[in-house]
């Protein structure tokens, strides 16, 4: 009776241990603040719709398209349920499993078998109008049918936590597939806004040019006027209609950049390339707000990211892998029971004298391996080693992500309001230089180079307006804007 109850203890005791190292988030040291100078100041902006931010209704419904379009979001998706799935499998694994059987079954015992003597012999001979059976013995050359229904269990005990451990292991690697699947809706929204604003900067480039082309066509009626009355010289008009063929040129290799950019935006769609050239052939009208976001702590971003969630989950599951191999040496232990209605005759098959029971167990204990199940846990210490490393990466590189552009923001809008200035004295000097050309004081070079220098203070300027705007985006997709808690 002791020796009973010790065995049961001992069991109750087992059932409860669960092997290899308990996980315990990492603690990794982050600046208390970040140091860009944005860091503190912003507006109130919603970081799961950030791109409303910027006033733009057409960015608004090409993000929200792209969401639910985008090949790469639905095939994260699927490795979500993908992933579940596989959580399931692993949970099952310390389940019993129970199948059902049933079967007939002919045996027809050959004529030249070894107890061919004995049948005869309890049959007293084989005369004419024998049998061929006698008191329940089959003779040779005769047959016998059974009928089976039944059902069998069969459970591995999971003393050592081994399953545990593996289903650990699947609910942290589902997690993680839901935090990539945040992560690449981040990546999307950010991709997609980039793209439509390059194609508003490739837009706002053209308009300049086309501005500056009808601006040098009054320039070139003038050289017409003033050369007639022997002002200027005849080669005066060559010159300026020159200047409007080069910079009518400088506008193709843009317009094809604008169709380039069509297609790239609707590929992030999930949509053939040539489906938005009508949508987004006419530029934007009003100019798109630049917000100005804070930072935040980079604690929070810690939680925001969705990469580094999901580089934590990743190595959680690494860690939960390690105590499945470190079970593995450990004994393993098993239990079996089978419930079968066995008969020869379908009539009775289900009657109380037909059942059959059967149970056993089974125990296996790991001796000789040649240290196969050492460099297992091994390896996966290693593998949580490298997780780890991939955490700590990925921490690094979203700090930087977010100082990056804090810094490039704040030069970006001190060298825009510089531009600004630049185009308005640009603009004042082509307008003097084309005054004093009017009346012959300046060489038309003069007027020339002062066109030039509109036109690229103009280019500089759109290029600068689009250039703060991607530099917002990246600090809003280094936020880790852009995923709803959907899943």
């Amino acid at each position: 009776m002791r020796a009973r109850f010790m065995v049961v203890a001992v069991a109750a005791l087992l059932a409860g241990c669960t092997v290899g190292p308990n996980y315990t988030p990492p603690e990794m040291a982050v600046p208390p603040a970040f140091v860009g100078p944005q860091a503190s100041v912003g507006t109130s902006v919603d970081p799961a719709r950030w791109w409303s931010a910027f006033g733009d209704p057409q960015l608004d419904g090409l993000v929200e398209r792209a969401l639910k379009g985008n090949p790469d979001i639905a095939i994260a998706a699927s490795r979500v349920r993908q992933a579940r799935l596989q959580e399931i499998v692993a949970r099952s694994q310390g389940l019993p499993s129970v199948n059902a059987s049933a079967s007939p079954s002919h045996v027809e015992f050959s004529k030249n078998a070894g107890l061919s003597s004995i049948a005869r012999a309890f049959s007293g001979g084989t005369g004419a109008g024998g049998t061929g059976s006698t008191g329940g013995i089959a003779l040779p050359g005769s047959g016998i049918t059974t009928y089976s229904v039944g059902f069998d269990a069969s459970w591995e005990l999971d003393l050592f936590g081994g399953v545990r451990r593996s289903t650990e292991g699947a609910r942290a690697r589902t997690e993680a597939a839901v935090w990539s699947k945040r992560d690449a809706a981040v990546t999307l929204a950010a991709e997609v806004a980039q793209a439509y604003f390059a194609l508003r900067l490739d837009q706002a480039q053209i308009a300049t040019i086309e501005g500056e082309i009808v601006r040098q066509r009054r320039a070139l009626e003038i050289a017409g006027n003033t050369a007639k009355v022997g002002l200027v010289p005849p080669i005066d008009v060559t010159r300026q209609r020159a200047s409007i063929t080069s910079t009518e040129a400088r506008a193709e290799p843009v317009r094809a950049d604008v169709d380039v950019r069509m297609h790239a935006l609707a590929i992030l769609l999930g949509e053939p390339p040539a489906t938005l050239m009508a949508e987004l052939a006419v530029p934007s009208v009003a100019p798109l707000a630049v917000p100005t976001i804070p930072a935040g702590l980079p604690s929070e971003l810690l939680r925001r990211r969705p990469d580094i969630r999901a580089a934590e989950r990743d190595l959680a599951a690494s860690t939960a892998d390690i105590g499945v191999a470190v079970a593995d040496m450990y004994p393993k232990f098993s239990l079996t029971g089978m419930s079968q209605l066995i008969s020869t005759a379908l009539g009775n098959l289900f009657s109380g004298d037909s059942l059959q029971l059967t149970a056993s167990g089974a125990a296996q204990f790991p001796l000789l391996d040649w240290g196969r199940r050492k460099s297992t846990v091994k390896s996966r210490e290693e593998d949580r080693e490298q997780a780890y490393l991939r955490y700590r990466s990925t921490v690094l590189q979203a700090l930087r992500d977010v100082e990056d552009p804090l810094a490039q923001i704040a030069a970006e809008r001190r060298r825009n309001a510089a531009l600004q200035r630049a185009v308005v004295d640009a603009q004042s000097s082509a307008k003097a230089a084309e005054s004093q050309y009017r009346t012959g004081f300046v060489a038309q070079t003069t007027l020339l180079n002062a066109e030039t220098d509109v036109l690229t203070a103009r280019e500089q300027l759109v290029s600068s307006d689009a250039q703060l705007r991607q530099l917002t985006v990246a600090l809003f997709k280094a936020l880790g804007g852009g995923w709803e808690q959907a899943e």
